[in-house]
């Protein structure tokens, strides 16, 4: 989805920018709302509203917590240079009362629909642990191209060694896919929500971690599939919980053999 003919192919204006890179632009602001321990113990919830194309300039938004308060939630929202909005969602620290934006959002009724692309997965099923690390050549290699960046990426930060942005927290989190066997179809696919919380923050580059995930539901809409899963980064042995992740993806039918007979 992130070539611009195959996304031209789909409908889409050209290659789409993933949604972990917008999550990126948020730290820098979420730090100035809720201090360095958003690291610690803050997350991000996020859903995509409308993808953007590579070099459109967009806004990160944070409502500012309340002063002083333990836990908070807040809404956060980025919206592109016409005011449309790319991305809703909820920020916090601590452990608020209140559902993130994505744990409200399973709970909404839905109905799996015709599956072709996710038929063979089940909610409940789980798989793990898979070992995962954040290598420092490919830190640095994404320090450069931010757009939004912390010193505490790449030198010393407050917890000792640099530790990892959003971007590369998601991506630490998805060698599970593989062994929940999400895909097995050829379809183009493109993030449809992202949640990541720190537990017992930050994550480090160039530390071993490990994996756990566990589907939460399939389902369907017109244009695609969809599989939502939480997955759960420990320090090996499971000796204490790091960080989670609620991610929803989407596989495009209109991509693939399987739906493509009914879509000519």
């Amino acid at each position: 989805i992130h070539d611009d003919a195959t996304a031209k192919d789909l409908g889409f204006r050209g290659g789409t920018v993933a949604g972990s890179i917008h999550m990126e632009q948020f730290p820098p602001v979420l730090v100035r709302a809720f201090g360095q321990r958003w690291f610690e113990t803050g997350s991000l919830s996020t859903y995509f509203r409308n993808a953007t194309t590579d070099g459109e300039p967009v806004r990160a938004c944070v409502r500012t917590p309340a002063l002083g308060a333990d836990a908070a939630q807040v809404d956060v929202w980025m919206e592109d240079e016409h005011g449309a909005q790319v991305l809703e969602g909820t920020a916090s620290a601590g452990v608020p009362a209140e559902p993130s934006r994505l744990r409200a959002k399973l709970q909404e009724p839905r109905t799996a629909g015709e599956l072709r692309l996710f038929a063979h997965l089940r909610a409940g099923a789980n798989a793990g642990p898979v070992p995962t690390r954040l290598e420092p050549a490919a830190a640095a290699a994404r320090q450069r191209v931010l757009t939004e960046p912390l010193p505490w990426y790449e030198a010393a930060s407050p917890w000792g060694g640099p530790i990892a942005n959003q971007g590369l927290v998601v991506h630490l989190m998805r060698p599970i896919e593989a062994a929940m066997g999400l895909f097995r179809g050829k379809a183009v696919g493109l993030f449809g929500a992202i949640e990541v919380r720190h537990i017992n923050g930050p994550v480090f580059v160039g530390r071993d971690y490990e994996v756990s995930g566990t589907i939460l539901a399939v389902g369907d809409t017109p244009k695609s599939e969809y599989v939502w899963y939480e997955s759960t980064m420990r320090e090996p042995g499971g000796s204490r919980d790091v960080a989670s992740m609620i991610m929803m993806l989407r596989l495009m039918k209109a991509s693939s053999p399987l739906w493509h007979a009914d879509r000519a």
